[in-house]
């Protein structure tokens, strides 16, 4: 293995990585965010308030982009694997 293989594994599995974790991350941030500023205005300052909410974001981010996430892991998985010369 030459050190530009090394790099582009590399780098692809950091793209991996940023493209299945974005939604989940993205969408659990912009619901945090609503959530805290409804807190803040209405003065409720509920602990558990803030955690089902992005529960079942995330839990729906993962239903409806699941399939997505999935083919993209596995044509990282692929590549890999299709990388490696006998």
């Amino acid at each position: 293995m030459t050190v530009d293989q090394a790099v582009w594994i590399g780098q692809q599995a950091l793209t991996t990585v940023l493209l299945l974790a974005a939604p989940v991350l993205g969408a659990a941030l912009i619901v945090g965010t609503l959530v805290s500023v409804f807190q803040t205005v209405t003065q409720l300052q509920e602990v558990t308030l803030s955690f089902i909410p992005k529960i079942a974001a995330t839990f729906l981010v993962l239903a409806v982009m699941g399939g997505w996430m999935l083919q993209i892991a596995v044509g990282f998985g692929t590549a890999m694997f299709t990388s490696i010369s006998p």
